[in-house]
């Protein structure tokens, strides 16, 4: 799992002009990246599934790799807002209950002006839910 999510940063890094750019269409261009870096990841014995519908929510993505299952979901922060870590983590935790998985991964992009380009401030990192799930943090 530490490998994938080094390949995913990795893969941010390299596509930030597209996340340095502005846009009023931060959630959709976010997310649109990446999937775009975790679409070469599928093949015939995988899927990845966009706002997988899960309990009364909808998570992100759903990656199911062979024999595993990865639940992910994806958070924007914004100027005036506050980090969204902690509600991603919640809404991650309860997604994850409902897949009856122990770890899952949370994607934050940082929006806000004034932020180092992309491709410096990328970075992963482990945290863990109310619950006890472990989940893998990649700050963009």
């Amino acid at each position: 799992m530490r490998e994938n999510a080094r390949k995913i940063t990795t893969a941010t890094r390299r596509k930030s002009r597209h996340l340095d750019a502005p846009t009023s269409l931060d959630g959709s261009v976010t997310q649109c990246v990446n999937i775009a870096g975790l679409t070469r990841v599928p093949n015939a014995t995988s899927t990845l599934e966009r706002e997988y519908a899960i309990g009364s929510g909808r998570m992100d993505l759903c990656l199911r790799y062979g024999s595993l299952t990865l639940g992910i979901e994806l958070k924007v922060w914004r100027d005036g807002e506050g980090d969204p870590l902690e509600d991603g983590l919640a809404q991650l935790d309860g997604y994850l209950a409902g897949l009856g998985l122990d770890t899952g991964w949370l994607v934050i992009f940082d929006r806000r002006r004034d932020q180092p380009p992309i491709s410096q401030r990328t970075s992963a990192s482990a945290a863990i839910t109310l619950t006890g799930r472990g989940v893998t943090v990649i700050r963009a």
